[in-house]
């Protein structure tokens, strides 16, 4: 969807950083997908996505400290939406801000009836 135009995702600095050092861990790919071409998608998301400039921290609002860059580039980026995996740990911080958090195939459900 990204990819496609139909969905523009937030990025900052501090995010994308995030998102390359947990692609290219070999875990996190277990072998299918090579390292750089995890590399590539986070260009791709850094070229389709929305700059997000993060003028001050929220932090401390959720469990994992390197969770914290998704919660502030949603809250300064005006996002309605964080989709995770891990709602569970953004699910009662991103509501303070007034942000949903669903995971991916709920997120998807849900752009489809709209």
């Amino acid at each position: 969807m990204v990819l496609d135009g139909e969905l523009r995702p937030l990025v900052s600095v501090p995010l994308v950083l995030e998102y390359e050092a947990v692609l290219t861990r070999s875990e996190h790919f277990g072998g299918s997908v090579d390292a750089q071409a995890n590399i590539e998608i986070v260009k791709a998301f850094c070229r389709m996505g929305e700059p997000v400039h993060i003028s001050y921290r929220l932090r401390p609002q959720l469990v994992d400290p390197d969770d914290e860059f998704v919660l502030e580039a949603a809250y300064h980026g005006k996002a309605d939406l964080i989709v995770t995996l891990n709602t569970r740990d953004f699910l009662m911080a991103a509501r303070r801000f007034g942000i949903e958090a669903l995971r991916p195939g709920e997120a998807l459900e849900r752009m489809r009836h709209q």
